[in-house]
């Protein structure tokens, strides 16, 4: 259990590193590229408003319209494009490569013929961002290089990732020597708790003997009457109680391990069932069972009768009078399913998996007729996780309840 609770403790720990981390190097990244657009979408406007050129004398000025662009004076020196006219029908008609460098006439040809094609007025090409401006005589692409700065872009984002991908390792480390740390004193108080029950429990049990030898004393003497069966049951209950927790207990130990053997699921429970189909008859409630012949299971089979008989006690036990209680068990695919159904008087619709905490009772069966003390329910999942299993409770109208074992 403490083992769990570390690693869910350092999952939390990571998952929430990890979700910061992302949201930050993602706004960062995000925001330096809406930046790089930006810019360059300002600057594609600029050209596609002078017939794609740079108004160099506009700009030395820097005149009222470029106040409001994130553009220096440099930028007419700096920015590398290149314009590309053609007519209606796609027919190049000039190419101004004067700009740049790298862009040869019969590249640039290329880039603007595709794009004639594609019928695409705006976006990337490669490294080149470019816009499309139309005018009486035909079309004009203009491009801009944004080389430069898109590998800036890329060199960052990839340190940020390799960045983060060394802090995540480092938090990762330092959270699993201080999770031990932070996990101590529940681990501490766990086994105070653990100590107390195995404890008491031996304690228990000598005056529950005494009492009994007591009991049977009186019993020769005075002979059986309503009060020593009374003190007989309650030892009973009593001793089935101590052995239950005794027995949650160390399921809980981190170093407990059960035998696991190949063995006749379908026998097991036939065998269990059969004595409570007496039970339910004598007290007015009806038992059925719909067995698949030759299941077996790899599981411990002690442990796995027990869970069987757990379900069928809390089923005969808490079934309305005149009720049913159906068993079935049947395969899909490789996975085994036992169903204990019971119909009850009322109950609470949907999952009802908080039935399997420990000393948890509806309030409609606080009496003295049920006898249960609340736990049983706890063991039978102890034992379901302990085979790898899974077991669930669910009611679909308030008035039957429905035990799901799946291995």
């Amino acid at each position: 259990m403490i083992k769990k609770l570390r690693k869910k403790f350092i999952a939390v720990a990571m998952i929430s590193v990890i979700v910061v981390l992302t949201l930050i190097m993602g706004t960062v990244n995000i925001a330096n590229y809406l930046s790089i657009n930006e810019r360059y979408e300002q600057t594609l406007e600029i050209l596609k408003e002078n017939n794609g050129e740079f108004p160099f004398d506009d700009f030395r000025r820097k005149e009222k319209k470029f106040e409001d662009k994130s553009l220096s004076a440099e930028a007419p020196f700096e920015t590398r494009y290149f314009t590309v006219s053609m007519d209606r029908n796609g027919t190049v008609s000039a190419i101004n490569t004067g700009r740049i460098f790298a862009v040869s006439t019969s590249t640039a040809k290329e880039y603007a013929e595709t794009l004639f094609n594609s019928n695409n007025t705006k976006g990337f090409i490669e490294h080149y961002k470019y816009i499309r401006i139309s005018d009486s005589n035909g079309y004009m692409y203009i491009f801009v290089d944004c080389e430069r700065e898109l590998n800036t872009f890329r060199s960052f984002l990839f340190a940020s990732i390799g960045i983060s991908l060394i802090g995540v390792l480092f938090v990762f480390i330092l959270v699993v020597i201080f999770s031990g740390i932070a996990v101590r004193p529940v681990a501490e108080s766990y086994e105070k708790q653990k100590r107390f029950i195995t404890d008491a429990s031996h304690e228990i049990k000598t005056p529950l003997a005494i009492i009994d030898a007591n009991t049977e004393v009186i019993e020769m003497i005075n002979g059986e009457n309503e009060w020593s069966e009374s003190i007989r049951n309650q030892i009973k209950r009593l001793n089935s109680l101590t052995e239950k927790m005794v027995f949650l207990s160390r399921m809980d130990e981190e170093n407990y391990v059960m035998v696991m053997e190949e063995f006749s699921f379908s026998e097991a429970v036939s065998d269990t069932a059969e004595p409570f189909i007496t039970l339910a008859n004598s007290k007015n409630k009806a038992l059925t069972t719909e067995i698949e012949e030759n299941l077996t299971i790899k599981a411990n089979e002690q442990s796995i009768r027990q869970l069987i008989s757990i379900l069928l006690d809390n089923a005969v036990k808490y079934t309305n009078d005149g009720g049913n209680v159906e068993v079935k068990l049947f395969s899909k695919g490789k996975t085994k399913t036992l169903t204990v159904y019971n119909t009850v008087e009322e109950i609470q619709k949907g999952k009802l998996d908080f039935l399997f905490e420990r000393f948890y009772r509806l309030d409609s069966s606080r009496n003295s007729e049920t006898g249960g003390s609340g736990i049983g329910l706890s063991v039978a999942k102890a034992i379901a996780q302990s085979n790898n299993g899974k077991i669930s409770a669910y009611s679909t109208d308030g008035k039957s309840i429905c035990f799901t074992f799946m291995i």
